[in-house]
């Protein structure tokens, strides 16, 4: 069941991972001028866009916590780093999401901002770019061991999943808190100016 489960995630994180690279592609359609792809994502996706943010996180704090808990992948420093950005947002996605209020989406975003930016960091002491930190080496493994290449997936690891949740998310709140105009701001009927 175990070496199914990663299976599972490690296949999520592959479809999140392509899901990224078509909206690359599509956002850098938009930036030349070609806004058909985005336009058309934006219909396909519209109304819908926290419930997909609310997935994203959902699956990844469930993943995250079935590494530790039950695999048992010993985290480290940096992949608590990464928890703490992540659980908050699979609670407060959910709240957003069923309130259907797209303007909080903005509020959200710095927490997969930051969160990715740890996620890149973690993937560089892992692949031996940056020296891994003193604290990294005092966990079991340390903050450079790959436990999922006991399982065959090559360049997937923990970190790269979080990554792609991470990114997944900015994706999602992108979408969710720049549709289109809102009806400006009133005056209540009984408020003066």
């Amino acid at each position: 069941m175990t070496h199914d489960t990663i299976v599972a995630l490690s296949v999520l994180g592959v479809v999140g991972q392509v899901l990224i690279g078509l909206g690359i592609v599509v956002g850098l359609l938009a930036l030349a001028g070609v806004r058909a792809p985005l336009d058309a994502l934006r219909n396909l996706l519209w109304g819908y866009e926290l419930w997909g943010a609310f997935v994203v996180a959902s699956i990844a704090t469930g993943g995250s916590l079935f590494y530790s808990q039950v695999a048992p992948f010993v985290p480290c420093e940096f992949c608590w780093f990464q928890r703490v950005l992540m659980y908050p947002l699979s609670i407060l996605t959910l709240f957003v999401a069923a309130r259907g209020d797209n303007r909080a989406a903005r509020y959200l975003i710095p927490l997969p901002v930051v969160g990715a930016g740890t996620s890149i960091y973690h993937m560089l002491i892992e692949h031996g770019v940056i020296k891994e930190p003193a604290k990294c080496t005092a966990t079991a493994g340390g903050c450079g061991t790959n436990w999922i290449f006991k399982e065959d997936f090559g360049y997937l690891t923990i970190p790269t999943l979080a990554l792609t949740a991470f990114l997944l998310l900015i994706g999602f709140l992108l979408l969710a808190s720049t549709g289109e105009a809102e009806a400006p701001a009133t005056l209540p009927a009984h408020a003066e100016r």
